[in-house]
């Protein structure tokens, strides 16, 4: 029946809060390609330029939904919008949050308040991170504990190994374009998460799991969650070598950098609600 295969691989995954399968992975990795496809039409005909700048100025808000999905892991919301908080719900969540603060800020450029509005939009992510780390940091004060030596311990692992995977492509393979700020980026939002998950199940006293299907087994495999390091440098070097192609072929239009900031999310969002579930003991 079509509605228990629903229920089974969608509904009752983030009901009950299961790990992923393959099909659920395949099905929001289908959706993914497909909104950065509709994102970059939408965002063509409202006259809005994605670039180098637009990108940065989004990663506030990447760094916001890791941070908004560790508000459902703390339980502090009972009622049933806790679900929103919930891949794959979150990302549509996520965009709408987004594109409001994007109206607000051409807004705020048409009537003159801000010279541009790529300030007043990234300005507007900086600060609803803020609030909802305030909100993080507060829970766990008064609610678990504050472990903020874990935020330097993670951050220290994903710092050293972005600049060894860096060294390593730019003088052994010579790719110099991996120089590009958004190629770095890439590599530390990816390596923030096998930094994170490393910590999380192998070192940090609530051992924790890894959600994700290929992880899972891999981490199964080796007998450690480190395993999660060469899994991530698999994917990331060809990924940065094909977009480097692509962008050879095509120019650094506005699908080339959305496709990239869609890759930085996918490893930066999680690495961020990792490291933030370890930091307040959740």
């Amino acid at each position: 029946m079509i509605s228990d295969f629903i229920y089974k691989y969608y509904i009752d995954p983030i009901r009950y809060g299961e790990a992923y399968t393959l099909v659920d992975t395949l099905t929001y990795a289908l959706i993914l390609i497909i909104s950065v496809f509709l994102v970059y039409r939408w965002l063509e005909s409202a006259g809005i330029r994605i670039d180098s700048d637009f990108i940065l100025a989004t990663i506030p808000y990447v760094i916001f939904g890791g941070f908004l999905r560790v508000i459902e892991d703390t339980g502090m919301i009972q009622s049933d919008i806790r679900f929103l908080l919930i891949t794959p719900l979150i990302f549509f969540a996520i965009f709408g949050i987004t594109i409001f603060c994007l109206i607000i800020a051409k807004g705020f450029e048409r009537l003159g308040t801000v010279p541009s509005y790529i300030t007043a939009y990234r300005l507007l992510g900086v600060l609803i991170s803020f609030v909802t780390l305030g909100m993080l940091l507060w829970w766990g004060m008064t609610e678990t504990q504050l472990d903020l030596p874990v935020a330097f311990i993670i951050l220290l692992m994903a710092g050293a190994s972005t600049a060894l995977t860096y060294a390593a492509i730019r003088y052994l393979l010579k790719w110099e374009y991996v120089q590009n700020p958004l190629y770095i980026l890439l590599i530390f939002g990816h390596l923030l998460d096998a930094s994170a998950t490393s910590y999380g199940i192998d070192i940090h006293p609530i051992r924790y799991v890894e959600q994700h299907v290929v992880g899972g087994a891999l981490i199964d495999w080796a007998g450690t969650a480190f395993a999660m390091f060469p899994l991530k440098l698999a994917v990331l070097i060809p990924g940065i070598y094909i977009l480097e192609m692509y962008r050879r072929e095509n120019g650094e239009g506005g699908l080339w950098y959305l496709l990239l900031l869609a890759m930085i999310v996918v490893g930066m969002a999680p690495g961020i609600r990792g490291m933030m579930r370890m930091i307040i003991h959740v």
